[in-house]
C-alpha cells in the first residue's frame, strides 16, 4: 500500500459523482464523463485509489490516445501518490504495444531489437515495394499515389476491414483493380518489413493484437498481470483497440471513461458502437454518470442538454443532463446574418465590445465546421488589423491544395513567374526541380521563336498590303480582326516542349497543358471575372490530381469551391492575387506579440478539449453544420455531436451565427436556413437576435 495514497481524503477531494466512480469495486465500469466534468481528475484519482488499496504499479494498465495526455496523467498520479512510478504501464496504445512486442514479438516474427520507422521511411519503403511489383502502376494518372494507398491500408488495418471494402467506400466499384493491387502491395510490404525487422506505426497495434491471438502464454501472462485496465477517451477507440482491450480484460476488469456525445472521429476509424454497446460486451457493467460541469454556466448547459436529448431521441447516445457548478445568467444568442461577410462583421463588432468590457482576444474563440467556412472572417479580421491564430496552424490560403491553385493563377497572370511554375510542374509525375527548370527554359525558347515567326508574318502581310494599296480603288478598307496575342501557355503542347517531358509524365502534362490553356482563354475573354479561370482550373487536371493524391478529396474540393466563390468577388486577377498575399502574410503574423492577445480560430475538431470564456460558432446553417454531404447521406448524428462539442467549449458567453444567403458559383444567391440542430433546441434556451444585413 502506498502511504501517501492512503492518506488522501478522497471523499473531500472529489464530488459525489467522481467519488463513486473512483472507488468503484473491481469489475466492468463505464464512466460517462460529460464535457468539463473533470474526467482526467477522475482517472488519476482512480489510480491513486487503487494504489491505496494495495494494487501494485505493474498491475494497473492506463491507456490514452496522445503522448500529451499520457504525460499529464502520469505526472498527476506521481504528484498524488508521491511515487516516481505509481503506474508502470501507462501510455498510448502505440507505446504500450511497442513495449509488449519487445518481449513478446517472437510469435509474429519480431526480434527484441526491431526498429520503428518514421512516417517518411515507411512511405519510402512502401513505394519501393509497390514499384518493384508493378512499375507501371503509378504511371497511370487515375491511380492513387503511394501515400494515399498507404492511408487506405492504414485505415483498413485500424478498422479491421478488408482492403477491398475500404477502396470501394472511398472510390466505388470501378476501382476493383486498385483494391487487388493494394492487397498484393500490402502483403509484400509486410514481408519486407519482417525481413528487415522494422515496423511502422500501425504495426505497433496490429502486431500487438496478432501476438495476443497467437501466443496464449503471453496473453495469459498479460491477463494475470493487469488487475485493472483503465481506458481514457473510450469513445474514440477503433476496432483494433477494442479487440486488444477485450482480450486483455478477460475478467472484465476494465473501467472505460469517455463521453459518447463527443465521439467525432469516426472518419478516422473511431467506432461509436464501442462505447454504445460496451455493456453488451462486458456483462454486469456498472454505469457512472459524472455530470457536474466546472466549465460552463447553466444557460449554456441547458442549451447543450437539449442537444443531448435530441441525440438520445435519435437513438445514438446515452441520456444525460449536465449541471453547472459555476453561476451565470447569459443565455446563448442565435444571430442571423445576411451572408458570410455580414457574419464576419457582426463577429468583429461584438469582439470590439468584448474588449471594451475587459476581455482580451485570448479569451475568445471562433469555431466552424470546416476551414473554408472561415474565409470571409479571415479576410475581414485582416482588413481590420485583428491578430488571430488558427488552432490547426494552417490558414485557408496556406493549405497545400489552395497554394497549388494560387500558383496556377499566378502563371496565368504572369507566365514568367518561375517559382509558381516550378511548384505546379512538380505536382506532375516524374518532374522534379531540374526537369521543371529545363521545361521553363524550353517554353521560353519556343515562345520567343513563335513570336518572331508571327512578327515576320505580320511584316510580310503588311508589305503585301502596301503594294496592293497602290492598285486598289480609293475607298475605305475594313480592318482585319486582331489575332489573339501568343501566350507562353499556348506553347505547352508544342513538340519541342514535349521533348523535355519524361515519357511517364507526358499524359499528365498534356492534361495540365489543356486545362491551363482553357483557363487562360477564360481569363482573356473575361478579364473582369477571375472566378471563371479558377473554376476551369478546379474542374480540370487538378481535380484528377486531388483524387489521386489525397484521401477524402471531397473535403479539399469543398475548399476549391469556396475559393471559386471568393474569386467571384473580384474584377481583376491582380487585385485577387494581391489580396491573397495580404491574407497569407499580414493576418496574425506568427511570432509577433500583441498586447491584446490573439483571437483563436479553429475547426470544431481541433477545439475538442479546449475551453474559452467567449465562443462564436459561425455558419450554423444546414449545408454547413450539418455539412451538405451528411444531409445527402442521411447521417447527421456525428454532425450533431460536433455541434454539441462546439457549444460546450464556451464558459460564459456563446454566440451562434448563421448566414441567410450564400453566393452561388457563376453568380446568383440562394437562401440558407439555420441549422436543424438549433431547431431541436427549446426556444427558451436562447435569445434570438434580429437579422443583420450588410450594405456593400
Amino acid at each position: 500500500m502506498n502511504v501517501k495514497s492512503a492518506s488522501i481524503d478522497f471523499a473531500k477531494a472529489l464530488n459525489a459523482e467522481q467519488y463513486a466512480a473512483v472507488t468503484a469495486p473491481r469489475g466492468p465500469a463505464l464512466v460517462l464523463a460529460g464535457a468539463g466534468s473533470g474526467k482526467t481528475r477522475t482517472l488519476t484519482y482512480r489510480v491513486a485509489w487503487l494504489r491505496a488499496q494495495g494494487f501494485r504499479a505493474w498491475e494497473i494498465l492506463l491507456l490514452t490516445f496522445t503522448n500529451k495526455a499520457a504525460r499529464e496523467m502520469v505526472e498527476r498520479v506521481k504528484d498524488l501518490t508521491g511515487e516516481e512510478k505509481a503506474v508502470d504501464w501507462g501510455g498510448t496504445f502505440h507505446s504500450i504495444g511497442a513495449r509488449f512486442l519487445r518481449t513478446n514479438g517472437q510469435s509474429v516474427g519480431l526480434a527484441p531489437s526491431y526498429t520503428i520507422m518514421d512516417q517518411e521511411d515507411a512511405e519510402k519503403l512502401f513505394k519501393e515495394v509497390a514499384e518493384g511489383m508493378n512499375k507501371a502502376f503509378f504511371r497511370d494518372k487515375e491511380h492513387p499515389k503511394p501515400k494515399l494507398l498507404q492511408e487506405w491500408l492504414s485505415f483498413s488495418r485500424n478498422t479491421c476491414r478488408d482492403i477491398e471494402d475500404v477502396v470501394k467506400e472511398r472510390r466505388g466499384e470501378n476501382w476493383a483493380d486498385v483494391a487487388t493491387a493494394l492487397t498484393g502491395f500490402a502483403e509484400a510490404y509486410r514481408q519486407r518489413k519482417l525481413q528487415a525487422q522494422v515496423v511502422d506505426y500501425d504495426d505497433l497495434q496490429s502486431l500487438w493484437l496478432e501476438a495476443l491471438q497467437k501466443d496464449s502464454a503471453a496473453l495469459n501472462k498479460a491477463q494475470q498481470r493487469f488487475k485493472h485496465i483503465l481506458v481514457d477517451e473510450y469513445q474514440d477507440t477503433n476496432a483494433i483497440q477494442s479487440r486488444i482491450i477485450d482480450l486483455l480484460a478477460h475478467e472484465h476488469q476494465i473501467m472505460a471513461v469517455g463521453d459518447d456525445a463527443q465521439c467525432i472521429y469516426t472518419w478516422r476509424g473511431a467506432e461509436f458502437d464501442n462505447i454504445l454497446h460496451f455493456p453488451d460486451r462486458h456483462p454486469g457493467t456498472k454505469i457512472f454518470h459524472i455530470l457536474s460541469n466546472y466549465r460552463s454556466t447553466q444557460p449554456i448547459l441547458d442549451f447543450a442538454n437539449d442537444v443531448l436529448s435530441a441525440q438520445a431521441q435519435a437513438g445514438s447516445g446515452y441520456d444525460k443532463k449536465l449541471k453547472a457548478v459555476r453561476r451565470g445568467s447569459l443565455r446563448p444568442k442565435v444571430v442571423p446574418c445576411s451572408d458570410g461577410v455580414g457574419q464576419a462583421r457582426f463577429v468583429i463588432n461584438r469582439i470590439v465590445g468584448l474588449l471594451d468590457e475587459g476581455h482580451s482576444l485570448d479569451d475568445i474563440a471562433i469555431l466552424y465546421r470546416a476551414h473554408y467556412q472561415a474565409l470571409d472572417l479571415q479576410l475581414e479580421l485582416t482588413r481590420n488589423g485583428v491578430p488571430f491564430s488558427i488552432t490547426s496552424g494552417i490558414r485557408f490560403f496556406e493549405q497545400a491544395h489552395i497554394r497549388d491553385m494560387v500558383a496556377q493563377l499566378r502563371i496565368i497572370a504572369n507566365p514568367d513567374d518561375e517559382p509558381a511554375f516550378a511548384r505546379v510542374c512538380q505536382l506532375l509525375p516524374k518532374i522534379g526541380p531540374k526537369t521543371a527548370t529545363r521545361l521553363g527554359e524550353r517554353i521560353g525558347e519556343v515562345f520567343l521563336e513563335q513570336v518572331r515567326k508571327a512578327q515576320q508574318a505580320n511584316d510580310s502581310t503588311q508589305r503585301r498590303g502596301q503594294i496592293l494599296d497602290l492598285f486598289a480603288a480609293p475607298e475605305p478598307r475594313v480592318a482585319e480582326p486582331c489575332t489573339p496575342p501568343i501566350h507562353p501557355i499556348a506553347v505547352y503542347k508544342d513538340p519541342k516542349v514535349l521533348e523535355r517531358v519524361p515519357d511517364a509524365g507526358r499524359e499528365a502534362w498534356l492534361d495540365f497543358a489543356e486545362t491551363m490553356a482553357e483557363a487562360m482563354e477564360a481569363y482573356f475573354h473575361n478579364p473582369d471575372k477571375p472566378g471563371r479561370a479558377v473554376q476551369v482550373l478546379a474542374e480540370g487536371w487538378y481535380g484528377t490530381y486531388l483524387r489521386s493524391a489525397y484521401d477524402k478529396a471531397d473535403n479539399r474540393r469543398e475548399d476549391l469551391d469556396a475559393f471559386i466563390l471568393f474569386a467571384q468577388k473580384y474584377s481583376d486577377i491582380s487585385e485577387l492575387l494581391a489580396e491573397l498575399v495580404l491574407l497569407s502574410s499580414e493576418a496574425g503574423e506568427k511570432g509577433l506579440e500583441d498586447p491584446r492577445g490573439k483571437l483563436r480560430l479553429s475547426t470544431i475538431h481541433q477545439a475538442k478539449g479546449l475551453e474559452f470564456p467567449v465562443v462564436f460558432l459561425i455558419n450554423a446553417a444546414d449545408g454547413a453544420l450539418p455539412l451538405q454531404r451528411a444531409l445527402d447521406e442521411g447521417d447527421v448524428d456525428e454532425e450533431r455531436r460536433l455541434f454539441y462539442v462546439a457549444v460546450t467549449r464556451a464558459e460564459d458567453e456563446l454566440y451562434i451565427c448563421h448566414p441567410l444567403m450564400q453566393m452561388q458559383r457563376g453568380g446568383g444567391i440562394f437562401r440558407m436556413h439555420r441549422s436543424r440542430f438549433i431547431e431541436e433546441i427549446g426556444e427558451n434556451r436562447f435569445e434570438s437576435a434580429k437579422p443583420r444585413f450588410t450594405i456593400r
